[in-house]
């Protein structure tokens, strides 16, 4: 791992984040990432981080704390450049973001196909807090369910909390 700067993502960055995200599987059809971007930008309890080698980015995280606990979610490494610690420093910087705002404990979800993701965060000592992560999307439009059952319906999964 070379020289690498941290830093928040600004306005001009948008689109190579999302790029990033759609290229390593981080995004999902009912989750609009350019939405994602825009809520976590608004809010001071949000922030996206950055890493960037040369100039060019590599790593992201969303970070948000809600003053108890922290999550990380759109954690994603460039696939040429994963395994080479960047993954790590992304999640300490991330860490740290936490730490400075009294935040004791980070949270994150890992699909239970990613086993690789799984094995990574076992790496940096997560462990499987044995909880059951319940869902509910009533609270979006109906526009958003249909998303939903065209994605699973196309890809041959049932409607499922297992599948979906």
């Amino acid at each position: 791992m070379g020289d690498f700067e941290i830093r928040e993502i600004q306005e001009s960055d948008i689109s190579q984040v999302v790029d990033l995200w759609q290229r390593t599987g981080v995004t999902k059809p009912w989750n609009d990432p350019l939405s994602d971007v825009a809520r976590s930008r608004q809010s001071p309890h949000c922030v996206i981080l950055m890493l960037l080698t040369g100039g060019h980015l590599v790593a992201t995280a969303m970070v948000g704390e809600d003053g108890h606990r922290g999550w990380l979610y759109y954690v994603a490494v460039d696939p040429q450049q994963q395994k080479q610690g960047y993954g790590r420093a992304i999640v300490a910087a991330s860490e740290e973001w936490l730490a400075k705002r009294g935040i004791a404990k980070v949270n994150l979800l890992v699909r239970r196909d990613n086993q690789a993701a799984g094995a990574f965060y076992e790496s940096l000592q997560y462990r499987d807090g044995g909880n059951i992560c319940f869902s509910n999307w009533a609270l979006g439009s109906s526009s958003f369910s249909l998303v939903v059952w065209d994605h699973c319906r196309s890809s041959g999964s049932r409607f499922s909390s297992q599948s979906c």
